[in-house]
């Protein structure tokens, strides 16, 4: 009965948003066949291609592509790929930056029905030959700048490389292609900021479960999204499906730039920005004036995810954009946790808000007992219908009462807000006392000196941890160590003031913006 009730639910939010037409149900018909038969994004291109046709679809440093033609080219991808050998139940990876050819190429290997890992753009050589060797990969499509770096792969796989994208769908046909045994399945990988990315694979194809990205976000229709956040992370594939999905215009570019983003949601009136927050903070860095410059007043929603947003960051956005941040708290492994919308982002600076339809999180004790009253901080467990169902190593995540652990701690307040107090594994200990460093971070953030900063444990022959403070500062104002220490001595308790503080140029960051804290540990 829960389900069934759940199910409704979820049509209503499809209905709500405009995803689907519940007085055409010919319509819903046409797009759930789709999807069976080429499943997730092979369908969405093919339905979106008879819903939207000769509308603008994508728009990259290669000019606007239509949504037939974006679909068509699919199609040519995956017979050109079959051409090559690719077979059914293969594996092929892409190493694309944010492009045509990348959503072409995850159409086309659900078309075909090969497997898809998405590589990350900021790999060096040993990630990528430990993933490929371990996701079996047996063809790579890449651009142009990555050439090199597929040395390192074994010599029999098969590279697609820079213009041999386009030479090779050149005279293939573009017709639909016969529905594959079963619809390629998608790799994500994990950050990898403690290791090589672990791969967790995607293949569930339900409709309805996009509800619970539907639910608390009003996603504007038939306009402009500027997708900024990498297509190789859910963050961005996921935003980009979605804005196809209701009859948008993508546009995105292959590097971020911060000017450049404000420029092009001028340029396309753009109603929607798909970011992570270093991407955000980057942005609003440029300061008051310079935004200013652009008019950005057409934004609905600007849509952050992939690391923490600081209360900060939060504040400086409203100032700068108005009520239109979400931030949506998850992870590969669970998909979507929790979202706060701008106005409970206004009531609670860095709070992730609630949990979506569908979706269930819980804190529990190291007993793994369930935490019933505010304030308390537990290990973060999730219910999602998107969660993942182990990695393709064949490890997975600690499960409790059917939930799935995100590996981060929090708490909620009286009002039922989520805030997460940072990785289970960050927290130390102290002198006795459990130290969690994203409440020091959150605070330097604050700081009008401080541009950010990481905070980590690191070993202490005393107390066996200590904090030290990585702070990127401000040239005209910058605050020295001993400022640094007294600003966090007039907010927080005493075991919670970093007892070291080095400036650093930047914070070494991977391409999703999560700190790199292992190398904040060589410094």
């Amino acid at each position: 009965m829960n389900q069934i009730r759940d199910r409704l639910a979820a049509a209503r939010v499809l209905q709500r948003r405009g995803m689907v037409d519940l007085l055409r149900p010919d319509e819903a018909v046409r797009a759930f066949l789709a999807l069976r038969r080429y499943g997730a994004f092979g369908g969405l291109l093919a339905n979106a291609a008879d819903r939207f046709g000769d509308a603008p679809a994508l728009t990259d440093e290669r000019g606007t592509l239509s949504f037939s033609e974006l679909d068509r080219n699919s199609n040519a991808l995956a017979r050109a790929l079959a051409a090559k050998g690719i077979r059914s139940g293969a594996v092929v990876a892409a190493l694309h930056r944010n492009s045509r050819h990348l959503m072409a190429t995850v159409g086309a290997a659900n078309k075909l029905g090969v497997r898809l890992v998405l590589m990350n753009s900021g790999f060096a050589g040993p990630q990528l030959a430990d993933v490929a060797a371990r996701e079996q990969v047996s063809c790579v499509l890449a651009d142009e700048e990555f050439r090199e770096l597929l040395d390192v792969l074994p010599s029999d796989t098969v590279r697609i490389v820079g213009d041999q994208h386009d030479e090779l769908i050149d005279g293939q046909s573009t017709s639909p292609l016969p529905a594959p045994r079963q619809p390629g399945g998608l790799v994500l990988l994990t950050s990898g900021t403690t290791g090589t990315p672990k791969g967790a694979p995607r293949n569930r194809i339900d409709p309805l479960q996009s509800a619970q990205v539907l639910d608390r976000i009003p996603w504007p229709r038939n306009g402009t999204y500027c997708v900024a956040a990498p297509l190789f992370h859910a963050t961005g594939l996921a935003t980009c499906a979605l804005g196809l999905a209701l009859g948008n215009q993508v546009a995105m570019a292959s590097r971020f730039d911060p000017e450049s983003t404000l420029k092009a949601i001028a340029e396309h009136r753009a109603s929607t920005l798909i970011l992570v927050p270093t991407m955000l903070q980057r942005i609003l860095d440029l300061g008051p004036e310079a935004v200013a410059q652009y008019d950005t007043s057409s934004l609905k929603v600007v849509f952050a995810a992939g690391s923490s947003l600081s209360p900060d960051l939060c504040r400086r956005t409203d100032d700068a954009f108005g009520p239109v941040l979400y931030n949506l708290y998850g992870s590969t492994e669970v998909a979507v946790a929790t979202v706060a919308t701008p106005q409970e982002l206004r009531h609670a600076p860095g709070t992730v808000g609630r949990p979506p339809l569908g979706c269930t999180l819980a804190a529990y004790d190291e007993q793994r007992r369930r935490i019933t009253e505010p304030g308390r901080v537990g290990t973060l467990f999730v219910s999602s219908g998107l969660s993942f169902s182990g990695y393709t190593d064949g490890g997975h995540k600690e499960i409790v009462d059917g939930l799935l652990s995100t590996g981060d701690t929090g708490h909620f307040d009286e009002t039922g807000l989520w805030f997460v107090d940072g990785r289970d594994d960050d927290m130390i200990v102290s002198g006795g006392e459990n130290v969690f460093p994203l409440e020091v971070e959150n605070l330097l953030a604050d700081h009008p000196g401080v541009i950010e900063a990481a905070v980590i444990g690191v070993d202490d022959a005393e107390f066996g941890k200590r904090l030290a403070a990585f702070v990127v500062s401000r040239e005209d104002s910058g605050p020295d160590a001993d400022e640094i220490k007294s600003y966090v001595r007039a907010h927080l308790a005493r075991h919670k003031i970093p007892r070291d503080v080095v400036f650093i140029d930047q914070l070494p960051r991977n391409e999703t913006g999560k700190v790199l804290r292992k190398k904040l540990i060589e410094h």
